[in-house]
């Protein structure tokens, strides 16, 4: 008998800790053993997510209330798939650059599926799977980087708190106002908590 607290999320999104290998980077990369890593994990890296109605977006009502509860005015589709997307080879291999953004990154899977790989406090790699019905939004100022999976193909909803901005910045950006803001909120903020709990 299932749990009743399985959280649905976890039929469409997965995150784990990456190894070092130099593979195919459209490989799961898992460790060994496997370090799987939890939704409570993300949300302290300012990595939010939702499992979503991909076959009905146009009319997802709980889709409509994210998007007014966080702003997101504008939206569009992108597709990454060798026959879809001009010069492909170029783009995914700077998809895969280690960057950053001033503003939130927000996809939401509707078809296919891809790795969006995070930094963690530690400044390890966690690689976040996400397949059709996954909305994720990765904060301003975290450093990640995108691929696809061996599956070749996803097609991403984009959204957009008003005119789009999609410029990244290669690390190291540490300069920035969002990366300052980022780690003064989800890495100064856990650092501190630990101290406390290590002084208790």
């Amino acid at each position: 008998m299932g749990s009743l607290s399985k959280d649905d999320r976890e039929e469409v999104i997965q995150a784990w800790y990456m190894d070092n290998s130099d593979e195919d980077q459209r490989l799961p990369h898992h460790r060994n053993p496997k370090q799987f890593v939890s939704f409570e994990k993300l949300d302290e890296l300012g990595v939010l997510s939702w499992r979503l109605d991909a076959d009905n977006y146009e009319t997802d009502p709980e889709l409509k209330k994210i998007r007014e509860d966080r702003g997101y005015s504008y939206m569009d589709f992108c597709e990454v798939c060798p026959e879809k997307l001009p010069n492909y080879e170029e783009k995914i291999k700077n998809f895969y650059e280690e960057h950053l953004h001033t503003d939130e990154e927000i996809r939401y899977c509707v078809a296919g599926s891809g790795y969006f790989d995070v930094r963690d406090r530690d400044e390890a790699w966690i690689r976040v799977w996400v397949k059709k019905g996954a909305m994720i939004v990765l904060p301003a100022g975290i450093y990640h980087r995108f691929t696809l999976d061996s599956d070749n193909y996803i097609k991403a909803m984009r959204l957009f708190v008003g005119e789009p901005v999609w410029t990244p910045y290669n690390r190291p950006h540490d300069h920035l106002p969002a990366r300052k803001q980022y780690v003064e909120a989800f890495v100064q903020k856990a650092d501190a908590g630990q101290a406390v709990d290590a002084a208790a």
